[in-house]
């Protein structure tokens, strides 16, 4: 049984409360959690140093977290890492060319323990594979 502390988790949000509010719940729990402000500095922090986990905000000002999701699925160097997208809409945009499973999004306004529940879920997951 992993604990949480063996889990890095990357959240990605524009808006520094949100970042900071997502970090304190996390770190809580135990996570080890590391924050981007935007698209283009998750990207760098994936590449450099790929988190267990991604917790990824849709709605940001240069690239929009399906872009994200998108660049960092297209990377074969990049090891397959769940990433959760937060948005505030009911549905999810999967024009965007992304196939999500319902377990691979939250929606805003964030219930924490439904967050925990679901981050849990998918760490757990994908440490089988």
């Amino acid at each position: 049984m992993c604990t949480p502390s063996d889990f890095r988790i990357l959240v990605v949000d524009d808006i520094e409360d949100n970042l900071f509010l997502l970090r304190t719940v996390l770190e809580t729990e135990g996570y080890e959690v590391e924050t981007a402000g935007n698209g283009g500095s998750a990207l760098a922090k994936v590449e450099n140093a790929p988190p267990d986990l991604i917790l990824m905000d849709v709605m940001m000002p240069d690239m929009n977290g399906y872009e994200v999701t998108k660049k960092i699925r297209q990377n074969p160097a990049l090891p397959q890492m769940p990433i959760l997208i937060v948005t505030a809409y009911d549905t999810l945009q999967t024009s965007q060319g992304l196939a999500l499973e319902p377990n691979n999004f939250i929606r805003k306004p964030i219930e924490f323990d439904q967050l925990l529940t679901k981050v849990a879920a998918l760490l757990e997951a994908n440490h089988h594979h």
